[in-house]
Order: structure tokens, then sequence, then C-alpha cells
């Protein structure tokens, strides 16, 4: 029995269904221990990010073989207990990396030429022509250089933009210059944010660092809400520290709405950067073929954590 604990479907799973049979309930990762009772007899567990796959969780599932991730962030799975369990975790790590970079390009440009206001000025019967900023020639800095972060450089160098990067894990990358954390902020125009959730990241991005950024200085968030301390932000932007923000991605999801909801100089997106028709079918494609590899006694192609090497 297949899983699926969240709104993952498509083509390829309509496929894989002729050949196990899979149960769907896309609001289940709400409920854990509803999750928990439903996995005695499933063999494989498809999630998004929102699905917490826990010890416990993975201790409920005697069966369980293997776990998709349709997605990159990984924060959500306990990999040591998947590892410890002897269940391979497979996940189509770069295969949204173009449409993350995508909108990662286009949210810095509604920023930059002020889109959402003149869209709602207009829409308001307005005429109001407020200059905006052209992204040619900015510096554009990256936190992460991994396959969104890389993906976003590769765009952006149409722009003509110098792009530089801060990433501990990253060496010799074609057109990005590594350089530390703090000069990334210092030199930057353009800030997008491409890192995990982790002890190290957590609260990376607030006031201290904030302040070291261009007074006219842009930051896009699409990879770890955590990372931003929201707080901090709301000072910045009410402050005019910097000049303007856009989240994909929050530390809460859904958010409860507050004050961030009003801030003139920031875009909100719900965690769609990674979201399109093409990825999507990528990711299914990547994961239906995994999880038929997997439970048939087979390698993964596309295993993460410590079974990675034993599966490939």
């Amino acid at each position: 029995m297949i899983l699926i604990s969240e709104d993952v479907w498509g083509a390829p799973f309509q496929i894989l269904e002729g050949s196990f049979p899979i149960l769907r309930n896309d609001d289940l990762w709400s409920n854990p221990e509803e999750l928990k009772s439903s996995l005695k007899d499933v063999t494989a567990l498809v999630v998004r990010n929102r699905t917490k796959v826990t010890a416990d969780v993975i201790a409920a599932a005697p069966k369980l073989k293997v776990i998709a991730r349709a997605g990159v962030g990984l924060d959500n799975i306990d990999l040591k207990a998947a590892d410890a369990a002897g269940v391979v975790v497979v996940a189509g790590l770069g295969a949204n990396a173009v449409s993350v970079g995508e909108l990662t390009l286009g949210l810095a440009l509604a920023l930059l030429r002020n889109i959402p206001m003149h869209d709602k000025s207009t829409h308001g019967g307005g005429w109001v022509r407020t200059p905006g900023r052209e992204l040619s020639g900015l510096t554009w800095g990256l936190l992460g250089c991994g396959a969104t972060g890389v993906a976003t450089a590769h765009l952006i160098k149409g722009f003509g933009c110098p792009v530089i990067g801060y990433d501990p894990y990253a060496k010799n990358l074609t057109g990005i210059e590594l350089t530390s954390f703090e000069d990334v902020l210092k030199r930057s125009d353009v800030v997008s944010i491409h890192m995990p959730s982790t002890p190290e990241t957590n609260g990376l991005i607030n006031s201290a660092n904030l302040s070291l950024m261009k007074s006219d200085a842009i930051i896009v968030n699409v990879g770890r809400g955590e990372v931003i301390n929201e707080a901090d932000l709301i000072a910045a932007l009410k402050e005019k520290t910097i000049a303007g923000a856009a989240l994909d991605v929050r530390a809460q999801e859904p958010p409860t709405k507050g004050e961030i909801e009003d801030l003139p100089n920031l875009i909100l997106t719900p965690h769609v950067a990674g979201i399109t028709s093409q990825s999507q079918l990528r990711i299914n494609q990547i994961l239906t073929s995994n999880i038929e590899l997997v439970l048939n006694s087979k390698p993964a192609t596309h295993a993460v954590g410590a079974l990675k090497e034993s599966s490939n």
C-alpha cells in the first residue's frame, strides 16, 4: 500500500496506481495520530513539507520501505530514524530548481519596479508613474549555493549582474564569486536566500545582519522561513533599513495574519517557488520511478540520507 498524506498527484501516480494500491488523503498531515494509525500496512509514504515524518511515525509503519518527498527540503523527515529502520528516503532534488530560480527573479523584479503597488493603484483607477529601479548591473548575492541558488545565478546572468554567494559547503562554482556571509550582505543590491532550516541558519537574518545591508537593497527568501527573524525584518522594513523584501516561505505555514501582511514594501507568496506544472511532473516522475524500484527490491536512483550509498 502506498499512502499519500498531502496534495501530491498527477499522471505518473495514476500510472503507478496500475501496479500498486494507492490511498490518498491530502489532509492526513494535519492529524499525526490518524497518520500513525494509517501506516500499519503501508510500504511507501509520499509527503510534501507539511507531514512531520518523525521517529514515532516511522515506528508506526513496520512494513515501510520508502519515503518519497515531493520537494527538496528534508527538514520534515527524521533521516536518522529512517536510516535506522532501513527505510529509503527519496527526493526530487534539483527537479524544481529552475522553477525556484524563475520566481526568485520575478519577485526581485516586482520589488524593484514596484509592480504590486502599480497594479493596485491602476486597478483603483489611478495612473501614478512612480520610477522603479533596473536590475541590470546590480550585484546579486546568494545565501546558499545549492541547486536553486545556482539556477537563480544562471538566470540573472542575462541581466549583466555580478553574482556573489555564501555557502560553506560550496566550492568552485562557475560564475559565482564565493565570499563571506557578511560580505554578501554588505555588497549586494539583491539578496536571495536558498538555505535550509538548520540550527546554524535559523534566525540568521536578524536586526544585526540586516543592518549590514545597503538601505536600498532588497531581500528575497525562497529557502526556509525560519532563516529570517520576522520581527526584526518588520522593524527593518518599517525603518527603511532595507528597501523591500519578498517572502515565499514563512516560519509558520500557513501563517497567522499579523502586522507583516500590512507592510507596503513587502511581497508575500504562499510557498510556491518550486511549484509549476513542469516541476511537479519532473518530481512526480522521479518519485514514482523510485517508489517502484524500491518496492521491487531494486536500488533507488534518487536516495538521500545514510542509505544513499547502498541505494545507488
